[in-house]
Parts: structure tokens; sequence; C-alpha cells
């Protein structure tokens, strides 16, 4: 599933138009020649056309972003798969106005980079790595990462952002990232934390521990890495489910 085979963005089309086309073989902007719908819902589809090529020439997501509900912004991710940073945080409690990011993990095509607090974790460093690609792909990140971001660090985070927590619930995969995880059989290489383990692990590092440290990066960094196994099932199964059923000969 790729941006050009949808058409939801469009003002006044819904999922029962898109479907529609589909079904009558306009799966592609390429095949749309306004035969399937009304002349306004057609002009405005041409014009969407003529403007997303241009977008997509430049590598810019972000109008369809804008345009597409949370839970359908999966088929994004087909267009810019190898410029897409996935990226997980590790806090010192849940009020960004009072706690601390600890860590900040983001991992761009097959590269993983964790920034730590009072070392290398600034402002500057995150709005470098976040501006430099073209989708952002979290777990419960539009809720919690990216506003404790913008609080803390007082940055703009505006690339694209495709929380995956709301297409893994229009597939019934509830809870957290974990237990996603354990039900879809992606494993990890790291001991099974929580949050509250990452608050005590930081705290142990203050007092002197090293080791508590290294444990709360490979943490942060099993979290992070282990989005683009998930990424890749939710966009193959929302595929079948949404595209691929509707096709002619479906």
């Amino acid at each position: 599933m790729r941006i050009e085979n949808s058409f939801i963005p469009v003002r006044g089309v819904g999922e029962v138009t898109e479907r529609r086309l589909w079904e009558h073989g306009v799966t592609h902007w390429d095949e749309f020649d306004g035969s399937v719908v009304g002349p306004t819902i057609a002009d405005r589809i041409d014009a969407f056309i003529d403007e997303g090529r241009d977008h997509l020439a430049r590598g810019d997501v972000a109008p369809f972003a804008e345009a597409l509900p949370a839970a359908s912004r999966w088929r994004l991710y087909e267009n810019v798969r190898d410029d897409t940073c996935f990226l997980d945080i590790e806090t010192t409690g849940l009020d960004a106005s009072c706690e601390d990011v600890t860590t900040v993990t983001c991992h761009r095509d097959g590269e993983t980079t964790t920034f730590v607090k009072d070392r290398d974790l600034t402002g500057r460093r995150l709005a470098s790595e976040l501006d430099s690609a073209s989708l952002l792909v979290t777990f419960n990140g539009q809720r919690f990462d990216v506003p404790f971001l913008e609080t803390c660090f007082d940055v703009d985070v505006s690339v694209p952002h495709l929380d995956l927590m709301y297409p893994c619930k229009k597939l019934g995969l509830d809870g957290g990232l974990k237990a996603i995880e354990r039900d879809l059989g992606i494993d990890r290489d790291v001991p099974d934390l929580s949050g509250r383990d990452a608050v005590r692990l930081w705290h142990e590092y203050e007092r002197g521990d090293d080791a508590a440290l290294e444990t709360l990066v490979e943490y942060n960094r099993a979290d992070t890495v282990n989005m683009k196994p998930l990424m890749e099932i939710v966009s193959d199964r929302l595929h079948e489910a949404v595209f691929e059923a509707a096709q002619p000969d479906a």
C-alpha cells in the first residue's frame, strides 16, 4: 500500500467512496479518469493527484499525514521506508512539566542512535535527527513521547508522525508495545522491563551504577528497534484487510 493507492485524503472522499473506486479497478492515481464519482469530487481528486505528485517528488509526505486519520497513516510508510525514524524515550516520570527525559533512541535505515541526559541529549541534537527524517514512527508517541520532548527541550516536532498504537487498534491489537510484540511473536534480546524499571535504573545510575545505565539504554533501544518489525506486520495486515480485499478479483 502506497500513498498513490489512496484517495481518502481528498475532501469529501471517505472510505466508502475510496473502496468503490478500488472495486471499479481504480486502485492507483494513474487509473483515475473521473468516471466512478461525480464531477465535483472528480475535480478535487484530479487536483489532489496533481499536487500529490509534486509533494512525492520532493519526498514530502506531510500534506498526506495531515489529511489522513491517525489509524490510516500507515499508508505513508512504503513511500518513505528508508527515511523513517523510529523513536522511543525514557523518562523519570509521567509529567513533562517536572520530570526529565533520560534517554532517547532513534532507529533509521538500520542505524540505531541513543542520546543520554547530561551527555549528548540536547534539543539541537534532537531537532537535527528529526528534521532529517521524512516520517516519525512511535508507539503512543502522539500522547506521550512527542509532547514530552517538545516541553522538555523546547523543540517543534513537525515531521509527519505515525503513532503505531492507532493502526494496531484497527487490527484489534490492544495493550502496550511489549504485549503486542508477544502476541505477534516479535522477540527481544533484553530482559523484560517496565517503565517503572526504567525510572529505577536511571536513579541507580545517578548514584554511580554505570551498569544500570547500560541496561536502561538496551531497554530503550529494544523498544525502538522492535517497532520496525511491528510496523512491517501492521502494514502488511492492513494492506490485506483494506486494499487487497477491495480488488475487483478479490
